[in-house]
């Protein structure tokens, strides 16, 4: 009996650190230019695809009712706060640890890059990348949650 409890146990938690492992959550970003808190991004899973959107701006000087003017597509002068700025993201097929496929949107510019995210540290941290051709920018967020 107790071996039948330690095999579920073990399989408990690591169903839950696998889950940890994922994009799925709160997020801290940190500005990879300045390294302020920017904003709490909640990444979300449905059928599958990511995605992510603005929860709250940690910019103290900041307006809290911000449009994204720079926008050129259907977010184009739109709430800054429920702004999905990460669209499309999928499990890489060869790669489980990373997820690509989509894209990020920078609302202070109005730019969209291609993206992949990929944990780090169980789940702690989330390494972003955005490209533009052979171009790209790194942030690490922090898991919030």
């Amino acid at each position: 009996m107790l071996k039948i409890a330690l095999t579920i146990a073990a399989f408990v938690f690591h169903s839950a650190a696998l889950a940890q492992a994922t994009p799925v959550g709160l997020w801290k970003t940190i500005d990879d230019k300045t390294g302020k808190e920017r904003s709490l991004i909640r990444i979300a899973e449905a059928a599958g695809v990511l995605t992510g959107r603005i929860e709250k701006s940690l910019d103290p000087d900041g307006d809290k009712n911000s449009v994204c003017d720079k926008c050129t597509d259907d977010r184009k002068g739109k709430p800054l706060i429920g702004m999905a700025v990460i669209r499309n993201v999928k499990q890489n097929a060869d790669d489980k640890a990373i997820w690509d496929g989509g894209d990020i949107t920078d609302p202070d510019n109005g730019k969209t890059y291609r993206l992949r995210l990929k944990p780090h540290d169980g789940g702690k941290t989330l390494e972003v990348r955005g490209y533009i051709g052979p171009f790209f920018r790194n942030q690490t967020w922090i898991r919030v949650e």
